[in-house]
């Protein structure tokens, strides 16, 4: 288990009774809504929330769903009771990818680094933030005085969407509950190495992942919101995966486990 040091990277889920995990949302935001209305009347006492990350990419709503984040963590925190440590937020392949581009003046081939972005979906969350990808490529083959004037455009943009980048400075590579029972990872893990030594695993990391047969550094249970090729929602007994294709076509899934990684009740929205 990481230690106190790595508090930026990973999420603590203390004195947690239940977990609510949500899977990758991919901009569509309506789905989030529906699915906050009925998390609103599920919650109680001792229950934590972990947002298992790609929040932006491939839907059309991608600051819509920010900011429907934003407003659930209010009402979220306005219980008695809960504090800010009791929420999580992971970041995914496209908030990875998203925090690449704002750094690509420093990238080596800057093009093609921003050519397999936008074939991986980031050109929605350019969108968000007044970009598209026609304009982006021509800024990368510009030199990088040019494209790192770009990269403020959009970083003010940004800031100018209230939240938006406090949000996105507050995401955590993993989560796990305090007494090391329960792992929560975007896209996968990498068996052989440490937590603290994962790297790009969380992100690009997915082989295997559903047929763990033993668990890993001592979790009961190793949880993820993001799949290739979104499966559904499968509980083994080691792992789980509950992407149902949201931004693909599903729907947005959603998953409430106990203290012993066993599911009490799944929504989708």
């Amino acid at each position: 288990m990481a230690g106190a040091a790595d508090r930026d990277k990973f999420a603590t889920l203390r004195r947690a009774r239940r977990v609510w995990a949500v899977a990758a949302i991919h901009g569509e935001a309506e789905r989030l809504e529906a699915l906050h209305e009925m998390l609103g009347e599920r919650l109680r006492e001792g229950d934590r929330l972990v947002y298992l990350g790609n929040y932006m990419g491939h839907g059309a709503a991608v600051g819509a769903t920010i900011d429907a984040l934003l407003r659930f963590r209010r009402q979220f925190m306005a219980a008695p009771g809960v504090f800010a440590c009791d929420i999580a937020y992971l970041r995914g392949q496209q908030e990875e990818m998203w925090h690449k581009l704002l750094q690509l003046q420093l990238a080596v081939g800057p093009a093609e680094v921003l050519t397999w972005m936008l074939e991986q979906g980031l050109e929605a969350t350019l969108a968000c933030y007044g970009g598209d990808g026609e304009t982006a490529l021509r800024r990368a083959r510009s030199g990088a005085l040019e494209l790192a004037r770009w990269t403020n455009e959009l970083r003010q943009r940004m800031q100018d969407r209230g939240g938006h980048v406090e949000l996105m400075s507050s995401l955590r590579r993993a989560a796990f509950t305090e007494d090391g029972a329960l792992l929560f990872v975007h896209a996968g893990i990498d068996r052989e190495r440490p937590l603290d030594a994962q790297g790009d695993a969380f992100w690009w990391s997915s082989d295997n992942f559903a047929d763990m047969d033993a668990p890993y550094a001592g979790y009961r249970k190793i949880v993820r919101g993001f799949e290739p090729e979104h499966c559904g929602i499968r509980i083994g007994p080691f792992s789980a995966s509950i992407d149902a294709g949201c931004g693909f076509g599903g729907p947005l899934a959603c998953v409430c486990f106990d203290g012993d990684g066993e599911e009490i009740e799944r929504l989708e929205a």
